[in-house]
Order: C-alpha cells, then structure tokens, then sequence
C-alpha cells in the first residue's frame, strides 16, 4: 500500500468552505468518512470551532452553489443534500451526499480514474488549506493523477506535495527525508528558526517572516504549524518523555 499527501491551497472566492475558513482561523473540518462510486459521493464531515465559525461553515455546506469535494469553478449542475447529524456548541458534524455530473472533478474521482478501486481518503480542512491523505494500492499511474489533479484545478488553488511513503510507514518515519518533513515544511522551519521566530521574546513575526519567504502568511502559518506537529507527535512516539526529569522551562 502507498500513500500520497497533498494540500490545496484555494485562492479566495473559489472555495466556499475555505472562504468560511478563512474567516474562521481556530476553525476546522476533518472527514470522518469519505467513500465515492463513479457517479456520486458520501462523506460525514467532523467540524470544530466557535459558534459564529460553525453557522459560516454550516451555511456554505448548505449553499446551493457548493458541493462536496467537486473542484468545478462554474456550476456543473450537480445535486448535494447535507444534513447535520449532531450539534454542540463548538462541534458540528455534517453527512452531505453529492450526486455529479459529467462536467464535474473531485480528487476522489480523479483518483478513482487513475489510482483503481479500494482508495481511502483522509482530509483535513484548515483556513485555505486542504489537505488529503490517500491510500492506494500501489498500482495505477500517481503521477496520471497529480496531472489530472493539477488541471483539473487549473488556477483556483495551488497543489503542495507533503508526503508519499509506503502506507505502512507513516504510523512510524515517513520516507521523505531525515526529519520526517515535507521540504517546504522543513524549510519554513529551518528559517523561522533561523530569524529567531521561535525566540522568547520573538525577533521576528509570521507576518514579517512571510514577506522574507515570500509565500503569503496563511501558507507559512499552516507550513509551520503542520511542522510542529509531526514533530510533537514523533517526539512522543519515540518516548521522548520518558527517563530523567523533565527540562527546566
């Protein structure tokens, strides 16, 4: 089995949900579930954030010219029924159903077209950010569905490759290098380091930070932030707490 990581990165006005996003910062929408055939998809969507955030992003699911996954820039005639399976306060789950059309794309379908049947996704939703986890075979043409993925986006978002690796090792060291990053993560890192962003007080902002990189401030904060915590994350899973007291703040 393989995997592929990727975010879509969406420019304003092309993405409802981004747009919601966008808006929303602390937002955020993972999939809980995510299956297509050839001519629909259903998905159960798990979205967390403050009370305004959740009635945006509940009314761009709604919206009749959003739906599900689909990457068509113009109205592509589809049908999409969502309903809401459970409200909190800060939590929101969402089922929606989406019935395409010929002149409709998703990164499912297109998957589905390239990578064969028994694909698994995984997504996560953050501001403009759009990152999907999909699990293959092994066979089929990947670099046929990044092509396929790129035109299909043509200028509405910018595609940025985060991880491939045998699926069976991104529970443990992905195989994209020694720190486990994607390059432009690991280059977001190295220079906010570099520029003492991580200094007590900070020498330099994200803003700031941003302008030097020249990559606009959601794409570095998001770069920074999925960082962190691939690095948390293995810092703990290689038992980095354990044995020897704790360091002094």
């Amino acid at each position: 089995m393989r995997e592929l990581v990727f975010a879509l990165e969406y420019e304003p006005g092309c993405n409802r949900v981004a747009d919601a996003l966008a808006d929303h910062p602390d937002a955020r929408i993972r999939s809980l579930s995510l299956h297509a055939t050839d001519e629909r998809l259903w998905r159960v969507d798990h979205v967390t954030g403050t009370a305004a955030a959740l009635a945006a992003i509940e009314e761009a699911f709604l919206n009749s010219d959003y739906y599900a996954d689909c990457l068509a820039t113009d109205d592509c005639g589809a049908t999409q029924a969502t309903q809401v399976l459970d409200r909190t306060d800060d939590t929101l789950v969402l089922y929606s159903d989406w019935e395409r059309t010929p002149t409709c794309a998703s990164v499912p379908h297109i998957a589905r077209d390239h990578l064969g049947d028994g694909v698994l996704f995984e997504t996560r939703h953050e501001g403009r950010h759009y990152t999907w986890r999909v699990v293959h075979s092994g066979e089929g043409d990947a670099a046929g569905f990044f092509d396929a993925l790129e035109a299909a986006i043509g200028d509405s978002a910018r595609m940025e490759m985060l991880r491939t690796a045998d699926a069976a090792a991104s529970t443990g060291e992905p195989n994209d290098g020694a720190t486990g990053l994607a390059p432009e993560q690991e280059a977001a890192l190295r220079a906010a380091v570099e520029h003492g962003y991580y200094e007590s007080p900070r020498e330099i902002d994200v803003g700031d930070l941003a302008a030097h990189l020249d990559v606009p401030r959601s794409t570095l904060t998001y770069r920074l932030r999925r960082a962190e915590e691939r690095l948390a994350k293995r810092y703990v899973a290689d038992d980095g707490f354990a044995d020897g007291a704790p360091t002094p703040l």
